[in-house]
């Protein structure tokens, strides 16, 4: 198993997008690369510092990273500063954070592959994790116990493995 840190704007949405894959073990919402202070979620709103993150417990033999961070780089907008959707302020700015730097070759090539598409510098941070502090237990799986949450991200995208299968067969 290996772990990865994604920060896609709101971690609701980004959670949820990521479960649906196999190969995806475990995922936790969270605040990440901020002051070495757990913060509440009033203290992220109000600009701890803290990205919203979720941390992806994944197994390499089922999904590779390149894979997983192919899925994720669909539903960002690699481009936006501290902004998704319509989400804004800087716990919602994207990146990935490794645990490990044998993640660093798969990373560093799905960066070369997107900046190629977009055809100028990604927004993305990319480095390692400093720290992540577990948000609190009514954010975990948040739309799945609040269906009409508001997300950043289009429904449709919660099928996409689901699909992607019964393309294959």
């Amino acid at each position: 198993m290996k772990t990865i840190y994604l920060a896609g704007g709101c971690f609701w949405g980004m959670q949820k997008f990521l479960d649906q894959f196999d190969g995806v073990i475990e995922t936790e919402v969270g605040y990440a690369n901020g002051p070495d202070r757990a913060p509440t979620y009033r203290e992220v709103c109000d600009s701890s510092g803290h990205a919203e993150t979720v941390r992806v417990d994944y197994d390499e033999t089922v999904l590779k990273l390149s894979d997983l961070l192919r899925f994720y780089f669909t539903v960002i907008d690699p481009l936006s500063v501290n902004r998704q959707g319509m989400d804004s302020g800087v716990q919602y700015r994207t990146g990935v954070y490794h645990t490990d730097a044998s993640q660093l070759p798969e990373i560093d090539a799905v960066f070369a592959e997107e900046t190629e598409k977009a055809g100028e510098p990604l927004a993305v941070e990319r480095g390692p994790i400093v720290n992540f502090f577990s948000a609190e237990e009514y954010h975990q799986k948040y739309l799945d116990k609040n269906p009409t949450g508001y997300c950043h991200i289009p429904t449709r995208f919660f099928s996409m493995a689901k699909r992607m299968k019964e393309e294959q067969n």
